[in-house]
């Protein structure tokens, strides 16, 4: 039996032999067929709605972004993990991946796989990382005076990153962006100090000039060319600077991101992928059964050490195999256990594009008026139920 896999495309055979060992163990039940979606998040996300809003009976296990599944779930297009599946896909599994994959109290997906945000910095500049943005633009500032490498790489353009940005210094501030029952935003002053610290980042000897273009990979070119102290992105950057600035690499270090204050720890966004089981597949346990075996510990390490992606399993972060290459894994493992998540509603999409457009470009934030205009922004948001390309 041929079950199809979409996911995002994989470069580094992770996922390929994901799938090549799954069909393997099935004994001859099921092969998996590994589809690649297009590069781009919105180019995913579009190509499944399509597919799905289509009843389309070809797609049997779904590669979700963390941010998807209560829009394909409250669409009916995913199926719910019940009874012994559903323990399954839960045990030993990072509680903030699996709140991601939860949507009115129902589970609609098994996290495959996790990632956050750490501080990294180059420990020739700076001798002790700061704890809060505060202290970092201070030594930012210091670092310029002096005429050495001081800006500070964070994702300033306009899309998803400057979302996480925003929400990871919302929730560490104390706020959220929507109100627990995701039907209105809820922001208030913790909103007004997330923006008022972007916008005096911005604004700061700390930023790239490049700033409000720049996403993670831009960020990580910067880091690499010598002209940044300090970069908030993702564990992708560290086998990077590796390999391709040895001289650097020996004084490339990571630390917790900053907090909101230095007396309160960061509650970083998580990001990943969610595997959902297609609604109109016509074999849904065979489909469910791959899934578990396509996310579990084998092929998790395999996709972390090969694809760079920190796992969703707890356990793994003390496996010597995965810490002898990440070690940074607990920084990693801790910044999960205290992740924040982005918010949970049907129509992610819009809200999301409401909060990088009104916050595009940072320098130009007035935190008190902006807020209330991406109040509004946010309302008019949630009275879609989500774009159908």
């Amino acid at each position: 039996m041929a079950l199809n896999w979409y996911n995002f495309p994989d470069d580094s055979g992770a996922l390929q032999q994901a799938a090549d060992r799954c069909g393997q163990a099935s004994g001859g039940r099921y092969v998996i067929h590994y589809n690649k979606l297009p590069r781009t998040a919105d180019g995913q996300r579009q190509q499944l709605v399509r597919r799905l809003a289509a009843h389309d009976a070809g797609v049997d296990i779904i590669g979700l972004d963390v941010t998807w599944p209560a829009e394909f779930a409250e669409a009916g297009w995913i199926r719910e993990w019940t009874g012994p599946v559903k323990e399954r896909a839960t045990a030993d599994t990072l509680a903030a991946a699996v709140q991601t994959a939860t949507w009115k109290d129902k589970l609609y997906g098994a996290p495959y796989n996790s990632n956050t945000q750490l501080l990294w910095y180059r420990d020739d500049l700076v001798p002790t990382p700061p704890r809060s943005w505060a202290e970092m633009l201070a030594q930012a500032e210091v670092l310029a005076k002096a005429g050495k490498p001081h800006y500070v790489e964070i994702q300033g353009a306009q899309y998803e990153g400057l979302t996480v940005w925003f929400n990871t210094l919302v929730t560490s501030a104390g706020g959220t962006i929507l109100t627990p029952d995701a039907l209105a935003p809820s922001l208030g002053p913790p909103a007004v100090v997330a923006a008022g610290i972007m916008r005096d980042a911005a604004r700061s000897a700390a930023a790239d000039p490049s700033l409000p273009n720049q996403m993670e990979d831009q960020n990580r070119l910067a880091m690499e060319s010598g002209t940044a102290a300090f970069e908030l992105n993702y564990p992708f950057v560290y086998p990077s600077m590796k390999a391709n600035q040895p001289e650097l690499f020996p004084h490339f270090k990571w630390a917790p991101y900053p907090g909101v204050t230095a007396d309160r720890p960061a509650t970083v966004t998580i990001g990943g992928i969610d595997l959902a089981v297609g609604a109109y597949g016509k074999h849904p346990d065979l489909a469910f059964e791959a899934t578990l075996c396509l996310r579990d510990r084998e092929n998790q390490l395999t996709n972390a050490l090969e694809g760079g992606l920190p796992p969703s399993l707890r356990s793994l972060y003390q496996a010597a195999e995965l810490t002898e290459s990440y070690p940074f894994a607990a920084d990693v493992l801790a910044a999960l256990e205290t992740a924040s998540v982005r918010p949970q509603t049907p129509a992610y999409q819009n809200v999301s594009i409401a909060i990088s457009h009104t916050l595009s470009p940072p320098a130009a934030i007035k935190p008190e008026s902006t807020v209330a205009d991406l109040r509004g922004q946010i309302e008019d948001a949630l009275g879609s139920k989500g774009l159908i390309p």
